[in-house]
């Protein structure tokens, strides 16, 4: 019995040896499949690490493209306020534009009836002018016939107030 004893003891410490060694390879198995998992959950953590901040770039960027597309539409709606205002403008230049050619054509019809009458006027200065110049003439002539006329009454005068001289001179010769 004795024997049985250590024999039984032997066994059992060869089976706990056994139970020791299996447990040691399953321990090392769990601990690299634990390792696999724990890297899994690190490659998890960081792609969704990853994912998160791409997100987050992502809700920046929109926010930015939203930000710019209502800088956009403001300008878009600035634009078509502007450009409404623009053809109203020049709705109303287009209808000055009108206007001022109706006065410039007015104008020039003045200025043509205008030039017409001058012409007239001229035409009319003109034929003065003659006239004037033909009565000038003929005054120049009736003015050198009145001077020739004074002249030669005058002559007459002289002539007579010399014949009137002697005649007195002939009379105080002859009273003495």
């Amino acid at each position: 019995m004795k024997n049985f004893q250590v024999n039984l003891f032997i066994v059992l410490a060869l089976c706990l040896c056994g139970l020791c060694a299996w447990q040691w390879y399953e321990q090392t198995v769990q601990r690299v499949t634990i390792q696999s998992l724990n890297r899994m959950v690190y490659d998890r953590d960081a792609a969704i690490q990853n994912d998160t901040n791409f997100i987050a770039t992502l809700n920046h960027q929109v926010d930015q493209m939203d930000a710019s597309l209502s800088e956009m539409k403001a300008a878009a709606e600035t634009n078509k306020q502007l450009i409404i205002s623009q053809k109203a403008q020049i709705t109303q230049l287009r209808f000055a534009n009108e206007n001022l050619t109706n006065e410039i054509a007015a104008y020039k019809a003045a200025v043509d009836a205008l030039q017409a009458k001058l012409k007239e006027a001229y035409a009319g200065i003109a034929k003065q002018n003659a006239a004037i110049t033909n009565l000038v003439a003929q005054r120049d002539d009736l003015i050198q016939k009145y001077n020739d006329e004074v002249k030669d009454r005058n002559n007459i005068v002289e002539k007579y107030n010399e014949l009137a001289k002697q005649v007195e001179q002939l009379q105080d010769k002859s009273k003495q």
